[in-house]
């Protein structure tokens, strides 16, 4: 029988993200625990206009990249990662979704070394490529080709695993995406917390402690219906939103909130570290993990962000989609919604409102019991078992 400890060492694994090295979780927890284990890790990943260093007892790799947007981008990021991994130092890769799934597929072939294919969602049902039929043909086509070609492929919940498995006709194994503590450096350029929990100007002592706030923490792209929420602060005079992330519609949500007359109760902190949002979080009194129908992607996810709000003891407003109405109906932790409520604003707010007066009414007692169950199965303690069981298969089967 070989033992894990002696499997793993000195076993390089090349990571490869397109992602922020600084603020994927999903990466930096997968990196974390292959690391801890045992593994020596290497993070490659795309070079961020701010310059911050990435403070992880494993080595980092930041390309820097001419293109930020657009197909130029995506052929340029596999280029670069492609040439970048085939002179690496490694006995295995890792796809951090189909972004990257080029670039490592064609370097793990021509080097003859297995590769993992960790898919983070339905990349080619993203909102962004819903109405691109021949850019979701392209990227279709890069999945057809390399994911059955994976030693091992997995994703973040059953319901995309069984999507994948009846795309490609290959086996996902699940590691949900789930809430667990890394460290970081004190870089600037991120907002502080107590930046981001300042009341507005003009508000008196007893304005600010009736003031509630509310959190949605994640990407600020097409689809996450920020506008819809930002639109029900209107007819909640008592609450602030705050707005946790960055996104390829950051800037357009902030002009839409600054046109407000209510717009100085609402906040955007831009990216965030963890560490910092570890401290936010809890502060909430009600955390969103609203989504547009716009796909599969959307549909069937589970966000993280999910897992987060549990972990901070915050109660979750959610869709009615399989996998989040699931988790929220399974743990109590929340209230789950359907498209017509989203689209109205004021009912929307009266939801709301009734959801986190609800909770402040509930006995300790029965808010800590809720949590606790939620805390108990959506940990990465779990998923990290199941992650490197997956990784271990890839070198057992290579000694047999």
């Amino acid at each position: 029988m070989n033992n894990p400890e002696t499997l793993r060492r000195r076993r390089r694994i090349a990571v490869a993200v397109s992602d922020d090295l600084l603020t994927d979780q999903r990466v930096q927890r997968a990196c974390d625990t292959m690391h801890t284990a045992g593994y020596e890790v290497l993070l490659v990943g795309r070079a961020w206009p701010d310059r911050a260093r990435l403070q992880k007892p494993y080595r980092s790799v930041k390309i820097r990249l001419l293109f930020r947007r657009s197909p130029l981008f995506y052929a340029e990021l596999n280029f670069r990662l492609f040439l970048k991994l085939l002179f690496l130092k490694a006995d295995a890769f890792y796809a951090n979704d189909s972004d990257t799934l080029l670039a490592v597929g064609l370097a793990a072939q021509l080097r003859r070394r297995p590769f993992v294919f960790d898919g983070h969602e339905l990349f080619p049902d993203v909102p962004e490529l819903v109405c691109k039929p021949f850019v979701r043909k392209v990227w279709r086509w890069i999945e057809q080709r390399f994911i059955p070609k994976a030693a091992v492929c997995i994703t973040v919940n059953q319901s995309v695993a069984d999507e994948y498995r009846r795309r490609y006709g290959v086996e996902f194994g699940v590691v949900r995406n789930l809430s667990a503590v890394s460290g970081f450096s004190e870089d600037v350029g991120i907002s502080e917390t107590s930046k981001i929990l300042a009341e507005p100007s003009g508000k008196n002592d007893s304005e600010t402690k009736k003031s509630k706030l509310l959190l949605y923490q994640g990407a600020v792209n097409k689809g996450r219906c920020i506008k819809e929420l930002i639109d029900a602060m209107e007819f909640l005079p008592d609450y602030r939103f705050v707005i946790a992330g960055g996104g390829d519609l950051l800037d357009v949500m902030k002009r839409y909130a600054a046109a407000k007359p209510y717009s100085e109760r609402v906040k955007f902190t831009g990216r965030i570290k963890p560490d910092e949002l570890r401290k936010l979080t809890p502060q909430a009194s009600l955390g969103f993990c609203l989504m547009e129908n716009m796909g599969l992607n959307y549909y069937l996810s589970l966000p993280n962000r999910i897992g987060d709000y549990a972990a901070a003891g915050v109660p979750v407003l959610g869709n009615d989609f399989p996998e989040i109405k699931r988790v929220i109906d399974r743990h109590r932790i929340g209230t789950f919604i359907g498209e017509d409520v989203i689209y109205n604003p004021r009912k929307l707010a009266a939801v709301i409102d009734k959801t986190v007066t609800e909770w402040a009414s509930m006995t300790t007692d029965e808010r800590q019991a809720r949590f606790a169950s939620a805390g108990e199965d959506m940990s990465w303690k779990n998923e990290q078992k199941k992650l490197l069981a997956y990784i271990d298969t890839i070198f057992v089967k290579n000694l047999s």
